[in-house]
């Protein structure tokens, strides 16, 4: 079993700390990305699953075997990196069975595994080619290659496509869940790129400074958010937050003064808040409207409308100055400087409290 279990994770390089005790749980097959914002901890997470940072204090097991004290070469591990770090003088096929032969493999058990890479990552016409004949997307994949000969317990993939053009990306982003469920083997990803993440998980852990901030799967991390920090890294664009004031409504309901004085009444599911409450409303863009009657209705100055075809994006500004975000249907428009009817449907509104925490979730299913 290739389960991944960290226990109050520690990494300092001397009174740096980089990661403040991970706890965590990844099951064996399971797809799991690490997310979050440059020099959040997540690389130096992936190495010391590697075996590549020593762990400073704390407990690392890779099915149910403690590594802490295990050499790289023995975690049972395979890892790619963001650089595609192949050996320029040799084929395809040499760069992909190259760390077979180091560890002594037999010439037919490595052309087997090589021959079989090769297969899944569609590289079969280009196993004579050297690595300046190809390009990125190939490049990426003879790494990948390389990783998947040595049958490894769990897969740790480093940022692997930063590199890539936007097109690339996509593409290689279906390749890997592709190969994820022809393997069904652990793997570990490392991006800054919530897109990435959301499109890729079975499971996701949002880092924040050395911190895990939430853990969960991507539509619940979405539709879930735990505080403003989480709420504002997963989705894209990112989630609207709008200053406000709450005090009890009616039963089960939590009304909500919005710039400008308009009033919102939210259903509570059980949430409470005390008089006159200072909260953050969020709201995702593509849960506003532009000027299509909903349960508020706020107006906004268009600063800048994006057309983009299939939809249109309106940045505006609220009469106290705070910023939003709309995403429109294609046709919609908007000129700068106009106003812009928004409107709030309740039910798709999350509340937060001054120190970022979720006070009520929105659900648009309930």
């Amino acid at each position: 079993m290739a389960t991944v279990t960290l226990r109050n994770a520690r990494k300092s390089f001397g009174d740096v700390h980089i990661i403040k005790g991970v706890d965590l749980d990844i099951a064996d097959g399971e797809f799991c990305v690490f997310v979050g914002p440059s020099g959040c901890g997540k690389s130096t997470l992936l190495r010391m699953i590697a075996g590549l940072e020593d762990i400073t204090s704390g407990s690392l097991q890779i099915g149910g075997r403690e590594m802490r004290d295990v050499e790289p070469a023995d975690r049972g591990v395979a890892m790619v990196f963001q650089s595609y770090a192949l050996y320029p003088h040799m084929t395809v096929k040499d760069n992909i069975g190259f760390g077979l032969r180091m560890t002594g493999h037999d010439r037919a058990d490595i052309e087997k595994r090589t021959q079989r890479a090769a297969e899944m990552l569609q590289l079969g016409p280009l196993l004579a080619r050297k690595p300046s004949q190809l390009s990125g997307g190939q490049r990426q994949r003879v790494a990948i290659g390389r990783a998947i000969v040595r049958e490894p317990d769990v897969f740790l993939f480093d940022e692997p496509l930063s590199n890539l053009d936007a097109a690339l990306r996509v593409q290689m982003r279906i390749e890997i869940g592709k190969l994820h469920q022809d393997l069904r083997a652990t793997m570990i990803y490392v991006t800054h790129d919530q897109v990435e993440a959301m499109t890729m998980a079975d499971k996701i852990v949002v880092l924040n400074g050395g911190i895990v901030e939430q853990v969960g799967s991507p539509l619940e991390l979405y539709h879930r958010p735990r505080n403003t920090f989480v709420a504002g890294f997963i989705g894209s664009p990112k989630m609207n937050f709008i200053k406000a004031v709450a005090s009890p409504g009616k039963p089960g309901k939590i009304d909500v003064t919005l710039p400008g004085g308009i009033m919102l009444s939210l259903p509570g599911h059980g949430a409470t808040v005390t008089q006159n409450q200072a909260v953050t409303l969020g709201i995702r863009p593509e849960h506003l409207s532009a000027g299509s009657k909903a349960d508020a209705m706020l107006t906004a100055k268009v600063r800048l409308a994006e057309y983009l075809g299939s939809e249109t994006m309106f940045y505006a500004s609220l009469a106290d100055g705070s910023d939003v975000s709309v995403k429109a249907g294609g046709l919609a428009k908007a000129s700068p400087g106009a106003a812009l009817e928004i409107g709030i449907p309740s039910a798709a509104c999350h509340l937060f409290d001054e120190q970022g925490h979720a006070i009520l979730n929105g659900d648009l299913t309930r």
